[in-house]
């Protein structure tokens, strides 16, 4: 079907079987990956109360800060090897490996007996999900067609928002069991293990990937006979991260990006995890329960993620790429100050936290959508896992340095306001990335 004949009919029609399989599978790991994330921000507090000494309650959020942060700088080793392994080994294999791992780490941090052991569970639980997400986007992108690509893209990327939101309403009955009741939430996280078992016979591999790993096999068999290589050839041998930074229009689209990602991961790490917490703490000034309200919060806020992911996926489908992503940018700093400073009735804190959510949250769907659009199919899982996690040993840094200015000022308004700054960075450096809305994916840049 061409595109032309496509545009004529509704964007579903004339998706095959295929598809919605890949859709569904993506989704669902990345639904994972959010109840996974989730489960963190909302049980790290009650955790750290359970593993640590009384005498240093008062530094709870240092640790709750150091915590995130190391989970953090696992996703990001994680995803830049998971990006490459799907380059090498291929798309389902990966996604598959990553399901599995990501499972049974998030079941032992159940085990816990100190912060130590934690925050060991929960670096291997970050590297594990941090190879995921590179693997559905990049099959994502290749199996759907050009015109439909974005709201596909938004579609699969929503899917961490229903999970977050999962992990908030499964909380709001299991934190009612108790101090421990945080080892049950991370018990469940197992689960998804069993998507694995369907993904093997359901999902077929990336035929756009196997036709290149087949040209990839042959260029360097012809390498090694001592033959002579043509520049496409040559450009195939190359490992799939140098290759990032040898073509020079690969280069300055990978160093533009770099800092989109930058801004979508150092802000809401820095800013939008710390809102249960926060929640928690206008609740107990309020004599009313601070876990179900975090809880409250957390589904609050992941429902409006959810319409965000999505929008943000036919938004860019409808006004372009480049248009959407500054959007995004300009109101989530908008939005910052209106939930973290000047909402303090628990009731308009909820509404404020979905419309919130719907930029700060949403916006990481420009991701999915625009990079695959960027790399060519022999570097493209490593290309956008690259972008995607890269940023994260940068952004690692800001639940650290927001912990200690919570502490510092006595609350999270002030906190949150220095770091949103850095929302202009993302709003300035979107237009000089091309504008990629309909086009096919490239194949040599």
């Amino acid at each position: 079907m061409t595109d032309t004949v496509a545009l004529r009919q509704p964007w579903y029609r004339g998706l095959n079987r295929h598809q919605w399989n890949i859709l569904l599978a993506a989704n669902l790991g990345w639904l994972f990956d959010g109840f996974e994330l989730y489960a963190l921000i909302l049980t790290v507090g009650p955790a750290m109360r359970s593993l640590l000494d009384p005498s240093q309650y008062p530094q709870i959020p240092a640790y709750i800060g150091t915590v995130v942060a190391i989970t953090l700088l696992g996703w990001g080793i994680g995803g830049i090897v998971g990006g490459v392994l799907a380059d090498y080994i291929g798309r389902k294999r990966t996604m598959i490996l990553a399901i599995l791992a990501y499972s049974i780490t998030t079941g032992l941090t159940a085990i816990s007996f100190d912060w130590i052991s934690f925050a060991i569970l929960r670096f291997l639980v970050g590297i594990a999900i941090g190879s995921e997400w590179a693997t559905g986007s990049s099959m994502m992108a290749e199996l759907w067609p050009d015109h439909a690509r974005g709201r596909g893209a938004g579609l699969m990327q929503c899917g961490i928002g229903i999970g977050n939101f999962l992990a908030a309403f499964v909380w709001l009955y299991v934190g009612a069991f108790g101090p421990e009741s945080w080892r049950y939430l991370f018990l469940i996280g197992i689960l998804p293990a069993l998507l694995t078992l369907w993904i093997r016979t359901a999902i077929p591999e990336s035929e756009k990937w196997e036709q290149i790993d087949q040209r990839r096999r042959a260029a360097r068999a012809r390498q090694r006979s001592g033959g002579e290589l043509a520049a496409d050839e040559h450009a195939l041998t190359r490992f799939t991260a140098a290759d990032l930074f040898t073509n020079a229009e690969i280069r300055r689209r990978t160093t533009i990006a770099l800092l989109l990602s930058l801004t979508t991961t150092l802000a809401w790490w820095g800013i939008s995890s710390w809102l249960p917490p926060y929640a928690a703490s206008l609740a107990a000034k309020a004599n009313l329960p601070p876990q179900q309200w975090a809880a409250y919060a957390g589904m609050a806020y992941n429902f409006g993620g959810v319409l965000g992911y999505i929008c943000l996926g036919f938004l860019a489908d409808w006004i372009g790429r480049r248009p959407t992503a500054m959007l995004y940018f300009a109101m989530a700093f908008i939005m910052t100050p209106v939930l973290f400073l000047w909402t303090q009735d628990l009731n308009l804190l909820l509404l404020a936290a979905g419309i919130n959510a719907f930029f700060t949250l949403g916006q990481y769907s420009w991701m999915p959508v625009w990079l695959p659009e960027l790399f060519p199919t022999r570097s493209r899982g490593t290309g956008i896992a690259f972008v995607f996690n890269a940023p994260r040993f940068i952004a690692f840094l800001g639940p650290l340095f927001a912990g200690t200015l919570i502490v510092q000022f006595g609350g999270f308004g002030q906190a949150a306001m220095i770091l949103a700054c850095i929302y202009f960075l993302g709003f300035l450096a979107a237009p000089f990335l091309p504008e990629t809305k309909g086009q096919p994916l490239p194949e040599d840049v």
